[in-house]
Parts: C-alpha cells; sequence; structure tokens
C-alpha cells in the first residue's frame, strides 16, 4: 500500500503538525507530511515545516479578490504535491466550497472539546466557564459547518476543580497530539467508513 500524502494547513505555531511530522517520521501512520501551507506567513508551522524539510507555503488571504480564488490558490499547491488528505492544525479560515468539492470525505480536523459542544474558538475556555465536569478534543472530517463535519475519534479529558482555561488547555493538547495521528493512521489503511453522521471504524 502507498503512503498516504498529507498536507496540512495551519495558521499558528504547529504543534498538532509536530505530532503528525514526529509519527510519520517514527512510520507509525502510514503516511508523510508533504506540504504545509499557512495564511499566517509568520506562523511557527513554516518554520517547523522548513527545519523538517518540507515544502512550506504562504498563501495570504488579502492578495485575493475573493475567498474562491484564495481557495484555488490553495487547491493548486495540493495538487502539485499530489495530498491524499488536507489536515487542519490550528487552521483559523473556515473552509469553503472549492477545497471541500475537491477532497470530500478527505478533510480532517482537530478540536478541543468534546464536539459538538463548544464548537468555535477558544473552546477549552468555553467548557471550564461552563463548568463542564469533562472535556477533551475531537477529530472530525470536515463539513461546510463549523466543527460540525462526521466525528472519527474523541478523547476524554477530566476538568478539576483548580483547573484554569491554560491548564486545561495543556491537558488536552496531549491527548489532541495522540488522536490526530491515530486517526490519520485509520484513514491511510482504509478502516474509517462514513455513513450519515457516523463514522464507524472497521477491523
Amino acid at each position: 500500500m502507498s503512503t498516504l500524502r498529507l498536507g496540512i494547513l495551519a495558521s499558528g505555531r504547529g504543534s498538532n503538525l509536530q505530532s503528525i511530522m514526529d509519527a510519520a517520521a517514527a512510520g507509525k501512520i502510514g503516511a508523510e507530511v508533504v506540504v504545509v501551507i499557512s495564511d499566517n506567513k509568520d506562523a511557527f508551522a513554516l518554520e517547523r515545516a522548513r527545519r523538517a524539510g518540507i515544502p512550506a507555503r504562504y498563501v495570504g488571504f488579502g492578495y485575493y479578490a475573493s475567498k474562491d480564488d484564495y481557495e484555488r490558490a490553495i487547491l493548486d499547491i495540493l495538487r502539485q504535491n499530489k495530498v491524499d488528505l488536507v489536515c487542519l492544525a490550528g487552521y483559523m479560515r473556515l473552509v469553503g466550497r472549492v477545497i471541500l468539492d475537491a477532497y470530500s470525505n478527505r478533510i480532517m480536523n482537530i478540536h478541543p472539546a468534546l464536539l459538538p459542544s463548544f464548537p468555535g474558538l477558544h473552546a477549552q475556555k468555553q467548557a471550564w466557564e461552563y463548568g463542564v465536569k469533562y472535556s477533551g478534543c475531537t477529530v472530525h472530517f470536515v463539513d461546510e459547518g463549523m466543527d460540525t463535519g462526521p466525528i472519527i475519534i474523541q478523547a476524554v479529558v477530566p476538568v478539576y476543580d483548580d483547573d484554569t482555561p491554560d491548564t486545561l488547555a495543556t491537558r488536552i493538547l496531549e491527548q489532541e497530539h495522540k488522536i490526530y495521528p491515530e486517526a490519520i493512521r485509520l484513514y491511510a489503511e482504509g478502516r474509517l467508513k462514513i455513513q450519515g453522521r457516523k463514522v464507524f471504524i472497521t477491523k
């Protein structure tokens, strides 16, 4: 079976990108990161890619007349690098129709909450303020909504009485680094089957 080719979209520091690159380099997930794209020229994710010898591309939203034009530029890069699966790793934009149509059911995202609870930004702070006893993280396929696509894997993280949004976020991030590579591995092995809203993991 050929190695799955991953294209990563990131806007920030890229810690989930690093966990994916590390798992790929260790031969654990049957995949390799072939390109990293960011809408933020100062994103540390781009530096992580460069250090690993992976093509790092900045695509600035403001240089394009429309979101569709911006996404076509990204899509060109994905296709040039023969990307099989797109992974969002702290990518701070909603994916639009151009990329969704080209990569239907082939885009993953990680979210720092147990979806469908607390979608959107600052999910850890949302959960902490709400007073939940458990939070966590979710890997899901991406659709046109905000954090609404079919769920692949979740990890549960308890919320302690003395937690702050930051301490909770740190513990959730530890689980993110485990379940995102695992979801990619399952995809690479052809073990994820989508039926409606549900994702089944086959043996």
